[in-house]
């Protein structure tokens, strides 16, 4: 028993980081927690697509937050 868990930690870990290399290749800019996440979520049912969006939209508002501070301290 111990072994097919092992086995299957292994498995998960393998697909984590091909996961996490096609997001590099692909300059998402998603670090391995963030990407575990949007994977567990899709695992959950969000749509990956909205889930795409949301993430887009949600650096847009960070860079919007960022910019006024970069003008005031430059």
């Amino acid at each position: 028993m111990a072994s097919a868990s092992s086995a299957n930690l292994n498995a998960v870990r393998e697909t984590m980081d091909v996961l996490l290399e096609i997001s590099r290749l692909l300059n998402t800019g998603l670090d391995m927690e963030t990407l575990s996440i949007c994977v567990r979520l899709c695992e959950q049912g969000i749509n990956p697509e909205a889930l795409s969006s949301v993430i887009k939209e949600l650096r847009k508002a960070s860079e919007t937050l960022k910019a006024p501070e970069n003008c005031t301290n430059g």
